[in-house]
């Protein structure tokens, strides 16, 4: 016979009387006991205390991609979608263009791609023909850490929208110091070891 119950938190240790604190959690690995099957049909055998022949009990363990992505999305993600940590994130920017027919934006669009290219910077282009709407949203879904918005009115205004992922606003920066402000961002993005 035994008492047993779901535990819950709250509930009193019962060798220390602590209360159970409960929190969430990941599995980022798995163990398997494998038993002797591989280690007698690979001839892997030990001598035990008293000299005889045993084969060795094996075990497997692991962390896949699969597993690391799904955590680092887990603990990097709002209710618009992933948030991606600098050091891990697809791209650096995603640079999406507006009104791509209007050569102005379509000219200051291949402007920043190739002056994030040379200083190093990976760019995830976004030159479909959606709404504005549908791109900031897919932006957010995908998450890269830094955002920046070709359009008609950011260029009247002197430059381009530039947003990092987990800031509520934009601001507008000139096109010629756009590498440099996007290393910033970055760079206060990541945290410090």
């Amino acid at each position: 016979m035994a008492e047993i119950a779901l535990a819950r938190g709250g509930d009193a240790c019962a060798t220390c009387g602590t209360p159970l604190q409960v929190k969430r959690g990941m599995e980022m690995g798995h163990v398997f006991k494998l038993g002797t099957i591989y280690s007698e049909s690979m001839g892997v055998y030990y001598l035990d205390e008293q000299g005889e022949r045993k084969p060795a009990v094996m075990g497997c363990y692991g962390i896949g991609v699969e597993r690391m992505l799904a955590a680092c999305i887990e603990a990097n993600h709002d209710d618009n979608g992933i948030t991606w940590p600098v050091g891990v994130a697809p791209y650096d920017v995603h640079l999406v263009g507006l009104n791509l027919d209007q050569p102005a934006v379509a000219e200051a669009l291949a402007s920043i791609e190739a002056a994030l290219a040379a200083e190093g910077l990976t760019a995830l282009i976004d030159d479909r023909s959606e709404s504005a709407g549908v791109k900031f949203k897919d932006a957010d879904l995908l998450g890269m850490p830094v955002r920046i918005t070709v359009s008609p009115r950011a260029l009247e205004k002197g430059g381009v929208e530039v947003k990092a992922r987990r800031a509520q606003g934009f601001e507008i920066v000139p096109i010629p110091g756009i590498t440099a402000h996007v290393r910033r961002l970055l760079v206060d993005a990541t945290p410090a070891s």
